[in-house]
Parts: C-alpha cells; sequence; structure tokens
C-alpha cells in the first residue's frame, strides 16, 4: 500500500539515471521542468511518485508541511537523523504502529504530538528521555498499558494529553513531581484505584480531566480547592463519592467548567453558590432530591453556556418561569420528577431538553423567541393545551421537534415555512385532532414524521411524496379514511423504508405505490450498526482545550412485530417495514409486492384481503415477521414461502387456506396457532393429518438434507454457529460499548474533547 491513492501513481525517480559516458539530459527525466532558453531546472513535480522518506534532514530549516496528514494510507514514514530541534506534530497521520522507540534520541524536543496516529500497544518508557518536554500529546490513539513511571522525568513538561486511549492501572505516583504541570487530560481510559491526594503537589495545575475512567472511593473536594490555579475539573462518570463540603474559612477559586456526574451527590454543592464564571456544570446522573435551592439561580448568571442537571430526583425549579442565565446554549434536565410549569430558558439556548417529567400546563407563546433552538425536547410529560401557532418561527435553525407521550389537543399549527430545517417530528401519543397542515411539505429535510395514537381525521397525505429525505411515516392509530393514491408522478415518497399505517380506516388496494422507487440494494451497503438518528453540537472554546457537547437523539417507534407492541429505542438504518393492518383494505395482493426484497416487516393482517397468497412473497429474503392474519385468503400455501430462511414469525390464521402446510426449514419452527382459523389446512404442525391426495412429497433437496446429507450437516453447523456469533457479538458489542467514551455521550448527550490544543 503506498501513500498515493492516485492509480496512476508510479515512482518517477526510479529512471533519474546518468550513464557512465552518456551525455544525458536531465530536462527529460519525468517531473523535471527546465527553461526552454537557459536549460537551467526551474522546477520539479514529484507527486503521485510514492515518495515518503525523508530521513537525514534538517527539519529546522525546512518544515514538514502539515498537509502531510492528508496522507490517509501512509503506512510508512522515516524521519531518522533528521534534526528536529523543537516541535515533532504528525497528529492525525495514520501511522497505525507502536509508539517508536527511537522518538527518545530526539532528545532536544520541546513538543512532541502524536494525536489520533492509530498508534497502539504501551506507551514507552524511553519517553521518560526527552526531558525537554513542555508538551506531550499522545490522546486519540489505542493505547494501552500503565503510564510509565518514567514519564516523572519530564519535570519541564507543562501539558499532557494522554485522553482518549485504553490506559490501565493507576495514576503513578512519580507522575506528581511534574510540578510544572498547567494541565493534565487522562480522561476515557481504564484507570482505576483512587484519586492520589498527593495531586495536591501539581500546585500549577489549571485544567485536569480524569473523566471517564474507573477511579473509585471517597474524594474530598476540599482537595482540588488547595490547587489554587484550577479552573477546570472533571470528574464525570467513575465510581467516586464526591464530599462536596469545604472549609467554612477557605476561599475558593473561580472555576469555569465542573464536571460533576455520576460523584454520588445528594444534594447541591454548597460551595456553587459563589461561582460567578462558570460557563460549563454537569451534575447529572446523581442522587440530588427535591426543591433546586434559591441561590442556584444567582450562580453565574451572565458566564454559564452548558447546565445538564438530568438523571436527578428533582421535583422543584420554584419560582422560576423564566430561568436568569443569559448566554444558556445548552439545557438538559430531562429524566427528574420536576412539576409545574414548563420553565423558559434564555433566548440563546440551542438545545433543551426537558424529556421524562411531570410538568404540566400550555406550552407558553413566550418559547417561540427561543429563535436559534436546534433541539426541543418536551416529551413524556403532562403537557396540554393547543400548540402555540408561533411555532414556525423554529423553522429557520429546529432539527428536533419531539412533543410525545402528552396531552396536547387541537389542530396541529398551518404554518411550516420554507427553509425549514426539520428532521424529525415526533407528535405521537397525544390528542391531536382534524387535518394535516398540508405546509409540512415545505419541511423538505424531514426524515421522520410520527403522528401516531392520536385522533387525526383526514385522507392519507399524499403530497407528502415531495419529501426527498422522508424515511419514516407513522399514522398508526388515528382515524385517517379512504383510498391511497397518488395522483401525480411527482409524490415519489423516493427515501421511504418504514411506513406504519395500522388501526386506521383506510381501503382500497394496498398501498404498494408508496413503494414504487424501492431500492433494496441501497440498504447493501449501510452499516448494520448506525440508527436513524440525529445529532447537534455545541462548542465551548477554551484554551488549552475545546470542549464539544455534542447529543444524538436516537428516533424511537413502536410497531406491531411479531404479534407483540414491540418498543424500538433505536431504528436501524436497514429496518425496513410495512404494517397496513387493522383497516380496511381489500382485493387482491398484486404479484408486484415481490418487487419489495429489502422488506425486514411486512403486516397486512386484519384486512378484508382476497385471493391467494402471491408466491412472489418468497423473494422476501430478509424478511424477519409476516402476518396475513385475519383476511380472506384462500387457495395453498406457497411453497415459495420456504425460501424465507430468516423468517422468525408467520401467521397466516383465521383465513380460507387450504391443503398441507409445507414441511422443512423455517416451517418447522412455527407452532399451531400460526395456521389456526383455517379448516381446510392439514400437516404439522396441525393435529389434522393430509390425505395422501393432499400431502405434497418433499423435494429433492428436502430428501438429501433428511437422509443427513453433508449439505444437511453443514447446514446445522452454519445455523449454529450464526446463533452463537449472533450471542457472542451482543455480548462483546455490550463489553465495548460500556468501556467507549462515546457510551456516555450516546446515553447521557454529554460532552466530549474535540482537540487537544
Amino acid at each position: 500500500m503506498f501513500a498515493s491513492s492516485d492509480p496512476w501513481a508510479y515512482p518517477k525517480v526510479s529512471s533519474w539515471t546518468l550513464q557512465e559516458g552518456n551525455n544525458s539530459n536531465c530536462c527529460s527525466w519525468d517531473g523535471v521542468e527546465c527553461d526552454e532558453f537557459t536549460g537551467h531546472v526551474i522546477g520539479l513535480d514529484l507527486s503521485s511518485s510514492w515518495l515518503l522518506n525523508l530521513a537525514d534532514n534538517h527539519f529546522n530549516f525546512s518544515q514538514i508541511p502539515s498537509t502531510i496528514s492528508n496522507l490517509a494510507k501512509l503506512t510508512y514514514l522515516d524521519l531518522s537523523f533528521s534534526g528536529f530541534a523543537k516541535k515533532l506534530d504528525l497528529s492525525g497521520v495514520s501511522i497505525i504502529s507502536t509508539v517508536p522507540n527511537n522518538l527518545a534520541n530526539l532528545s532536544a524536543l520541546t513538543s512532541l504530538s502524536l494525536r489520533n496516529c492509530g498508534l497502539h500497544g504501551f506507551i514507552p518508557s524511553s519517553l521518560g528521555n526527552l526531558i525537554q518536554l513542555s508538551t506531550l500529546a499522545l490522546n486519540s490513539n489505542n493505547l494501552t498499558g500503565p503510564i510509565p513511571f518514567e514519564l516523572a522525568n519530564l519535570t519541564q513538561l507543562t501539558q499532557l494529553f494522554l485522553y482518549y486511549n485504553t490506559i490501565k492501572g493507576q495514576i503513578p505516583f512519580g507522575l506528581m513531581n511534574l510540578t510544572q504541570l498547567t494541565l493534565l487530560n487522562l480522561a476515557g481510559n481504564n484507570l482505576s484505584g483512587q484519586i492520589p491526594s498527593s495531586i495536591i503537589q501539581l500546585k500549577n495545575l489549571e485544567f485536569l480531566d480524569l473523566s471517564m475512567n474507573y477511579f473509585s472511593g471517597t474524594v474530598e473536594f476540599d482537595m482540588f480547592v488547595k490547587l489554587k490555579r484550577l479552573t477546570i475539573l472533571h470528574l464525570s462518570y467513575n465510581q467516586v463519592s464526591l464530599l462536596s463540603e469545604t472549609s467554612a474559612n477557605r476561599t475558593l477559586q473561580k472555576f469555569q467548567q465542573l464536571g460533576l456526574s455520576l460523584c454520588n451527590l445528594s444534594k447541591f454543592p454548597d460551595f456553587l453558590a459563589n461561582q460567578d464564571k462558570l460557563e460549563w456544570l454537569e451534575l447529572n446522573v446523581n442522587n440530588i432530591h427535591g426543591q433546586v435551592p434559591e441561590w442556584f439561580w444567582k450562580m453565574s448568571k451572565e458566564s454559564l453556556r452548558v447546565l445538564s442537571l438530568s438523571y436527578n430526583f428533582l421535583t422543584s425549579l420554584g419560582q422560576h418561569p423564566v430561568l436568569p442565565w443569559t448566554r444558556l446554549a445548552i439545557l438538559d434536565l430531562r429524566s427528574n420528577k420536576l412539576q409545574g410549569s414548563l420553565p423558559i430558558p434564555s433566548f440563546s439556548t440551542l438545545e433543551y431538553h426537558v424529556s421524562n417529567n411531570s410538568l404540566t400546563g400550555k406550552i407558553p407563546e413566550l418559547l417561540c423567541n427561543m429563535s436559534s433552538l436546534q433541539h426541543l425536547d418536551l416529551s413524556e410529560n403532562n403537557l396540554n393545551g393547543s400548540l402555540p401557532q408561533c411555532l414556525h418561527n423554529f423553522g429557520e435553525s429546529l432539527f428536533i421537534l419531539d412533543l410525545r407521550r402528552n396531552k396536547f389537543e387541537g389542530s396541529i399549527p398551518q404554518t411550516w415555512t420554507k427553509g425549514s430545517k426539520l428532521i424529525v417530528i415526533n407528535f405521537s401519543q397525544n390528542k391531536f385532532q382534524g387535518w394535516l397542515p398540508k405546509s409540512l411539505a415545505n419541511c423538505i429535510m424531514l426524515k421522520v414524521l410520527d403522528l401516531s395514537n392520536n385522533q387525526f381525521n383526514d385522507t392519507f397525505p399524499f403530497w407528502l411524496g415531495k419529501l426527498p429525505n422522508l424515511k419514516i411515516l407513522i399514522l398508526r392509530s388515528n382515524k385517517f379514511y379512504g383510498q391511497i393514491r397518488i395522483p401525480k408522478a411527482k409524490y415519489e415518497f423516493s427515501s421511504l423504508q418504514i411506513v406504519d399505517l395500522s388501526y386506521n380506516n383506510f381501503t382500497g388496494r394496498l398501498p404498494l405505490i408508496l413503494f414504487q422507487n424501492w431500492n433494496s440494494s441501497k440498504f447493501d451497503r449501510v452499516d448494520h450498526l448506525t440508527y436513524i438518528q440525529v445529532e447537534s453540537s455545541f462548542i465551548l472554546e477554551n484554551s488549552p482545550q475545546s470542549y464539544i457537547w455534542i447529543m444524538k437523539y436516537n428516533y424511537s417507534m413502536t410497531m406491531t412485530n411479531k404479534g407483540e407492541d414491540i418498543l424500538y429505542g433505536k431504528v436501524q438504518e436497514i429496518f425496513t417495514a410495512l404494517d397496513c393492518s387493522s383497516n380496511r383494505f381489500a382485493g387482491e395482493i398484486s404479484e408486484s409486492i415481490g418487487n419489495l426484497k429489502g422488506l425486514r416487516l411486512l403486516n397486512i393482517s386484519n384486512n378484508i384481503l382476497t385471493s391467494h397468497i402471491p408466491p412472489s412473497l418468497g423473494n422476501f429474503v430478509e424478511l424477519e415477521s409476516l402476518d396475513l392474519s385475519q383476511n380472506k385468503l384462500s387457495g395453498e400455501i406457497p411453497q415459495q414461502l420456504m425460501q424465507l430462511t430468516f423468517l422468525e414469525y408467520f401467521n397466516i390464521s383465521h383465513n380460507h387456506l387450504v391443503g398441507p402446510i409445507p414441511q422443512g426449514k423455517q416451517f418447522n419452527t412455527f407452532q399451531s396457532r400460526s395456521f389456526e382459523g383455517n379448516s381446510k389446512l392439514c400437516g404439522r404442525p396441525l393435529t389434522k393429518t393430509c390425505k395422501n391426495s393432499e400431502a405434497l412429497p418433499p423435494s429433492t433437496s428436502e430428501e438429501s438434507q433428511d437422509s443427513g446429507s453433508p449439505f444437511q450437516i453443514g447446514w446445522k453447523i452454519v445455523v449454529i454457529g450464526y446463533g452463537f456469533g449472533l450471542v457472542v457479538g451482543a455480548a462483546i458489542g455490550h463489553i465495548v460499548t460500556a468501556r467507549n467514551p462515546n457510551w456516555f455521550m450516546k446515553t447521557f448527550g454529554m460532552r466530549r474533547v474535540l482537540r487537544g490544543h
């Protein structure tokens, strides 16, 4: 593999030879440009020449260009004998190796940065020889093992970045000799043990991040107060219990950032009362109960940008309908027990999360003044009344609008303006009524529209077919009625992959026209572990590091699958489903349904469908759940359905089907209830046996499988292996996610480091 990705790349310099006795002209060499009058060399083009040996140079006078980081396929880089005097920064270069031991020979280095280089293995103890270093950045790699004790030799070190690796063990005692340190970032590793009290020796420390490790034990906040210059402290997501009391006569420094999530706090720390410079405060995932104290509202009123109090047991915000922080960007109050009316944060707020509480009352129109809002999640409360007409004010900034599981009523506002950035609208499980506003067709970025479990009374909204990105349309459990027709070719529903029309009053033919542009092959290119989600972020610039708050909103939905209502907390990008059950669709099932080859779930039960089961259903090679029950289908069960080797759930009960049930493969796994209510069906698993004239002889392949052929044995091995792989994969997946710092971001919507320095 070469540094160049150009397929026409070749080693140009291999032809640069002057043969003895031959007065060859170097101007004819590849990549050499000469002046046509003087014959002097005026240019060299060595692009795409497979060159990257930079050994035996002197980079004090000729710097390595920063664009070297664009060499994404670089596998070998030689910088030996190169006389670096001060700095070596290869951040972002895919070295993919262990940390080179010979770096220790660069004794004059004052700064070494190998961030995000794909490094693995242990941190070499030989780095302790670089005693002139003031900055060492090895973060965002795959380094493991302990922090080498020899780093204690780096007494000139002021900044140490080791975050986002898999380093384990305890913080070595010798590290406390580095008294010049102003920044220490060890976040996102597997470090354990107690946070050493000797950390107070690092008297120049301004920035300390120990978050997302396995530190344990009791920690006194007073210990960090003794570090008089410390203004940024992150202890979140460890296993420590923080004693937040401080000495009465001790003067506290003014903190800028405090990350105290999952620190076993039972109350708001009193020391926050005197903080007026805070920009970032995380107190989420603690055991804080009751009402927010009055003094809390006076804290850092003009500086606070990020506030997270989620996953506690807060019951009241007191008499503060409008929150006091004038520059707030992120407000996270999720998963508490808050009561009362909806609080209104600063108009500068970008994300407002207050889901899973017990708030009541209407949405005040004052909320519409938050014209920069990107993410509004009021779901799972007891809010009521009609929506304010001014909701369209959010059109130019809002990505997520989630109002599910409240008690809202009335009609949806009619004005949804062009230029809307809405990606997800979730109005499910409320009491909305009336018609859908056609102005929703202006939301051209929309991927998800969930209107389920309301009282909408309208015909099918075919005009949504103009939305080029609409993937999920959920109209389940409403009062939609009539035939589904697409009157014009421009209404294509070009991206649709999940449709739930169940529990309505639709009539006519099955709406296969919704999938006329279906292309199952596009799901072959999708990562099976990706989900339908929307990411929003906020960057807090703060030298020497910038922090970024990232919220990954995962869309969740309820669908009937395998005979049960299942809540999908996340929806995979490859999931495809059509649920038209519990309507009044009539007529035969068209053979064209077999064109939907990538379908995972098909439920058309409880309708008035007639005629036979189309053999083309055998094309659904990815199908996992098929429900045709409670119809008027007749004829025999097509043998082609035996091709559905991924089918886990099959229900054709309560129809008018006749003849033998196919035997073998997946059909051997279905219970009798899958076939009951068809008086003329026979064969296993029913008790009714088939007459000789009814029984179908097994196919040749079935006979060979039943005889214990190598094919049959191989198939069993494949099934067993597949099952074992699934279980092991799930277990490993859990372990990996649990030890991955991004798990916290996905679960709690938290921050991560954006860049080192």
